[in-house]
């Protein structure tokens, strides 16, 4: 998950970009930071649905151009695409692979003319409708956005709702 800057280098430049090699300390932070930023979302599905506090990242697959059916509806409906897609699978410790979609999309522009100005993207973090569990966990968690002040936390309570339900954030 932490690329050198080498290797990032080296990736940019297999895959066809102009990489600039004095730039890749602060791409890696970017990428670090956005790793650790999705990484904490999949973690908060995890937790506050199926109570797993340590899920385990097993493998993870950069989609770049294959749109989520999701990123295609949004695109269908006039919002702009995203610019790189992930799937993350993970083990909630139980030996089965569970598969997270990330969308990433790009933030809103900084009105600062600074060249020093914060980088801003959009996390799309959500569970792979693979299955039934991946519907439902869904459903849930856009009820709770939804109609916030019904869930509330309860460690008595299997599903505990969340201060903050997983939806695009900016980073």
């Amino acid at each position: 998950m932490y690329p050198s800057e080498q290797q990032f280098y080296n990736a940019m430049r297999r895959k066809g970009y102009d990489a600039d090699a004095v730039a890749m300390p602060y791409v890696v932070q970017i990428h670090n930071a956005v790793n650790e930023q999705t990484w904490k979302e999949v973690r908060q599905w995890e937790k506050e649905l199926h109570n797993v506090e340590n899920p385990r990242l097993v493998r993870f697959l950069g989609r770049p151009e294959q749109r989520s059916p999701k990123a295609w509806w949004n695109v269908l409906t006039g919002k702009n695409p995203p610019f790189d897609r992930h799937d993350w699978y993970i083990d909630r410790g139980d030996g089965m692979e569970r598969r997270y979609v990330i969308d990433f999309y790009e933030g809103k522009s900084s009105s600062s003319c600074n060249n020093a100005a914060p980088v801003s993207m959009y996390l799309d973090v959500r569970p792979a409708l693979d299955d039934s569990q991946a519907l439902l966990d869904r459903i849930r968690m856009a009820a709770r956005d939804t109609l916030p002040g019904i869930f509330r936390s309860d460690n008595n309570n299997h599903h505990p709702s969340i201060s903050h339900p997983p939806k695009p954030k900016e980073i």
